[in-house]
């Protein structure tokens, strides 16, 4: 069951966020949103394309997304991954590559979705 959060981002949106101290930039999947903090299983987004390209090939996982919670005095900004015009968003980029949704490849969707 997929429980809504605050701001109306659902658990398992694919999400930016954008961090300080130090400046970070994350891209992940929702896990949880509370005033503490965001709970997500995410990668850097300058190493998101080489995932990608990974995952692609059909590789050895040797870049994978991570489970982590960051507090929210360093959030800075928290932004759904949705395509917008023609600005595609990193979510519908990997399944274009790859051939298979984010979910899929981290296990997120019963076998024959």
């Amino acid at each position: 069951m997929v429980s809504m959060l605050p701001y109306g981002l659902a658990e398992g949106t694919t999400v930016v966020v954008y961090l300080q101290g130090p400046k970070e930039k994350v891209w992940g999947v929702l896990v949880s949103l509370t005033s503490s903090g965001v709970v997500l299983r995410g990668i850097d987004l300058a190493t998101f394309d080489d995932w990608m390209r990974q995952e692609a090939r059909g590789e050895e996982e040797l870049i994978g997304l991570t489970t982590i919670f960051y507090p929210m005095h360093r959030v800075i900004r928290l932004e759904r991954d949705e395509t917008v015009g023609p600005l595609t968003s990193y979510a519908d980029r990997f399944a274009r590559e790859v051939g298979r949704s984010v979910g899929a490849v981290l296990g997120l969707e019963p076998k024959g979705s």
